[in-house]
């Protein structure tokens, strides 16, 4: 399977109705392997300060977590396993970030899904290429 079919029919799927806005599957050095047509441009330092928070968790907590110049509260979250945000300023919504061993599992939504939803479709991915060995 491609990584680009992996954000199509996995996670920019439907569930429950709704669907994620954006999504894509980030290489641990920021490199883009595959992302839906709304996936924001990320810069480097965004890719450098996520992976910094699974490394030492917590570190992002008082910044925030930006992910295309779009500030996220981070929220509750698993130590070096998955962090997710809720939306500062830009209206409702956040993000699920799921780390493999090779890549990020990102998940952004907006309202009407809510962010458990986000955080199953992320997570269950994530779930899968971690049992994958990627």
């Amino acid at each position: 399977m491609s990584w680009q079919s992996y954000i199509d029919e996995h996670l920019m799927d439907e569930i429950e109705g709704n669907y994620l806005s954006a999504a894509a599957i980030i290489g641990h050095d920021g490199s883009v392997w595959a992302q839906s047509a709304t996936f924001p441009q990320v810069k480097p330092e965004e890719i450098t300060g996520i992976m910094n928070d699974f490394d030492n968790p917590g570190s992002l907590a008082p910044t925030g977590l930006f992910l295309g110049g779009i500030k996220y509260m981070v929220i509750q979250g698993e130590g070096g396993v998955v962090i997710r945000g809720k939306k500062t300023m830009q209206g409702p919504g956040g993000v699920t970030i799921k780390k493999t061993g090779m890549s990020l599992v990102v998940g952004i939504y907006d309202e009407p899904m809510t962010p458990g939803q986000c955080n199953l479709v992320v997570e269950r991915l994530g779930d899968y290429l971690v049992e994958q060995g990627l």
